[in-house]
């Protein structure tokens, strides 16, 4: 039997049985539907992509996985490489996983020792966002605002070592004055807070956020896994303002196989790179690196680079904001839009109940959670797809 995720077991509607994928489209027995959320928002070149099958069944002729204690091998080096010379100012230093919950628990990891290595124990705090969502690992969850999702934490009692704060500046500033000789690190989804209910703030929190992190000796860390690759309308938020740890997961294999990087700057490997073992990063998942994730990930960048992702994604913001212009209904709460991103956040929850059969039969998978209906598409996706998934979204309201 399958537990699947985020789902009361008993009650759960069946899922869909996919029997093929291609492009833009799922396939069912009888049915083809437009992936709107491509796979958790990861599938950003589409199904069955005849580059990236490719790179797969090139590097399985080889090898499919060798452990990186040890040993080492050429795509690990190759993408570690790459994202070094491709990522902005000196991120240079990557740590692989394979999830992006776990890439964000390393980096987690990564701040608390940091500051351990200096010999300050007293630096276990760390700033978060209201709302936020950073993974379903242990410490992931406590530095998340979700409860929604972790409700289980409540068992522990009140948070001790998370502080969770509206993105405001006037929130972030008071935070670092009264909070900064405790912390480690301010960690954040930039721009947009993907799973915490697509929330957008402005850049200008960020730019503040990182004076501030200057200012107090705090490393500051950017979860880009739901948002790099283009999802915000930036290549990488990072591209703007550049964080000191940088997570990256998703849309790194175009959604082929799990894989995480945990990229620093050059300070921050630094402060592990000592003559004392005590000092290293304990650390190290059986799959890291795995050589079929770093094979289809060098060339998901490479594909991401040559066919100029960032017009596609300008277009698909453009065609989102001209369908959706004017849109009203007394139910919706807010529409916002960004980059590779649309949300409907609606008043009543109970509102969206039975959308994700509304849009099968009209040909577009779609997993809206508690108030949000939203779409994140494949950025290969069509002018005429498009507004079939936007169209979809709007029927809804129309009945």
């Amino acid at each position: 039997m399958i537990w699947y995720p985020y789902e009361q077991m008993k009650t759960m509607k069946p899922p869909y049985m996919i029997k093929d994928a291609e492009g833009v489209y799922l396939y069912t027995e009888e049915n083809k539907m437009i992936d709107s959320i491509s796979s958790w928002w990861s599938v950003i070149h589409g199904y069955k992509h005849p580059v990236l099958d490719a790179a797969v069944k090139e590097q399985v002729d080889r090898f499919s996985h060798v452990m990186l204690g040890g040993l080492t091998h050429e795509p690990a080096l190759k993408l570690a490489k790459k994202l070094s010379d491709w990522l902005p100012g000196d991120l240079d230093c990557c740590f692989f996983s394979d999830s992006g919950s776990v890439g964000v628990e390393v980096a987690l990891k990564m701040a608390l020792q940091y500051y351990v290595n200096r010999g300050s124990m007293k630096r276990n705090k760390v700033l978060a966002l209201e709302h936020s969502y950073h993974g379903d690992t242990f410490k992931t969850m406590e530095v998340g605002d979700d409860e929604d999702y972790h409700f289980v934490l409540g068992a522990y009692g009140p948070k001790k070592n998370v502080y969770n704060i509206p993105a405001s500046t006037d929130a972030l500033e008071e935070a670092f004055k009264k909070y900064h000789e405790e912390l480690n690190c301010f960690i954040a989804e930039p721009l947009l807070q993907g799973a915490g209910g697509m929330r957008m703030y402005d850049i200008s929190f960020l730019k503040r956020a990182r004076e501030l992190c200057d200012e107090y000796d705090v490393l500051l860390i950017f979860d880009e896994v739901a948002t790099g690759f283009g999802r915000t309308g930036y290549r990488f938020v990072a591209d703007a303002v550049l964080p000191d740890i940088l997570v990256l997961g998703k849309a790194l294999t175009g959604g082929y196989i799990g894989h995480a990087a945990t990229v620093t700057r050059r300070k921050v490997y630094e402060g592990f790179y000592s003559d004392d073992p005590e000092k290293a990063l304990m650390h190290g998942p059986t799959f890291m690196g795995n050589a079929l994730a770093c094979s289809v990930a060098l060339k998901s960048i490479e594909l991401f680079e040559n066919e100029d992702y960032m017009s596609k994604i300008e277009n698909i913001e453009r065609i989102t904001k001209r369908e959706m212009k004017g849109f009203k209904d007394d139910r919706i709460e807010e529409v916002r839009i960004m980059g590779g991103c649309l949300c409907v956040e609606v008043k009543d929850e109970k509102f969206l109940e039975g959308f994700q059969e509304f849009a099968y039969k009209r040909g577009v998978f779609s997993r809206p959670f508690l108030k949000y209906m939203y779409a994140m598409v494949p950025y290969i996706i069509n002018e005429n797809e498009l507004v079939q998934v936007i169209d979809t979204m709007k029927a809804w309201f129309l009945r």
